[in-house]
């Protein structure tokens, strides 16, 4: 099969396209004929080593956390799931043609949503929910999400107004209007005095984007607040004796399954800004990591 290795940490002229043996399936897995990738942050972080302590690369070593697909074949103790389902994971290792997981790494892909597309949702799907899982939303809550605009975020938003809070989405002053459709109740400007200044008392804070953003938000916490990140535990909350729920997604095919579901009936909207095929890899994570609206694909 082909896929997208890396040589050696560093920057993406460490990838090269190159065949490699198919991967084994062992009595839980399931091997599956990859549609679509994404990317995400961990790509390059774990490429660049920066996040060696969490995940040591071997090399060659081939990236990739998110995949949509079709199942090639399962392992003899695997119940769920048969040859022939759609299907999109959490997964190590999607940058290529075929990608083999656990069990409890897919979800089935529900009729109405394009294969392609649903790769889009897994890492940031799965995080998001488990961000506002954390915080608590509940009817008569009230709960910040920053970086709402952003993947993780825009999930976080849909899962806090799904449970019933009130739900504000913080974003940049440039998103106020793009921020408008995320179904939040209020939206407001969090790199801007005066709109941090708009904020209600809060019973949690859903954080993606920490650093000084979340220094001046957190007076507006409650002292029985809750402060949830995806980013570790801020230094201001330390300071303030804030206690952080850090998030460190896990695997949950129900729970994707169901927003998976929520996209396909147009509920919950994931962006993609650009598709790119699986040579050109590298030039999709420089776009990745540039920013912008929506999650960049890769295509095998």
């Amino acid at each position: 099969m082909k896929a997208l290795v890396a040589k050696d940490y560093g920057d993406v002229d460490q990838l090269e396209l190159r065949e490699m043996p198919e991967p084994e399936v062992g009595p839980g897995d399931v091997r599956v004929k990859v549609a679509a990738a994404s990317i995400n942050p961990i790509d390059w972080k774990l490429l660049a080593g920066a996040r060696r302590k969490l995940m040591e690369l071997h090399f060659p070593a081939i990236l990739g956390r998110d995949a949509s697909g079709e199942v090639l074949e399962v392992g003899a103790n695997v119940k769920s799931l048969r040859r022939g389902d759609r299907v999109l994971g959490l997964v190590f290792g999607s940058f290529a043609e075929q990608v083999v997981a656990a069990e409890n790494a897919w979800a089935k892909l529900p009729p109405g949503l394009d294969a392609i597309e649903a790769a889009a949702l897994p890492l940031v799907g799965l995080t998001g929910a488990q961000l506002a899982d954390r915080v608590e939303p509940a009817k008569g809550r009230t709960i910040l999400v920053t970086g709402a605009l952003g993947g993780v975020g825009r999930v976080a938003v849909f899962v806090a107004k799904s449970a019933g809070a009130t739900v504000w989405a913080g974003v940049r002053r440039s998103q106020l209007q793009a921020a408008s459709q995320l179904g939040a109740d209020r939206v407001v400007a969090v790199d801007d005095d005066a709109g941090i200044a708009e904020l209600p008392e809060l019973d949690a804070i859903a954080d993606t984007v920490n650093g000084d953003t979340i220094a001046k938000l957190l007076p507006r916490l409650k002292k029985d607040g809750q402060l949830g990140s995806v980013l570790g535990e801020p230094a201001a909350a330390k300071e303030r004796g804030v206690r952080t729920h850090a998030i460190l997604t896990q695997p949950d095919p129900k729970r994707l399954e169901d927003l998976a579901r929520a996209m396909a009936y147009g509920r919950l909207a994931m962006q993609v800004q650009k598709r790119f095929p699986l040579a050109q890899t590298a030039d999709a994570i420089r776009l990745a990591r540039a920013g912008g609206a929506g999650k960049v694909l890769v295509i095998p």
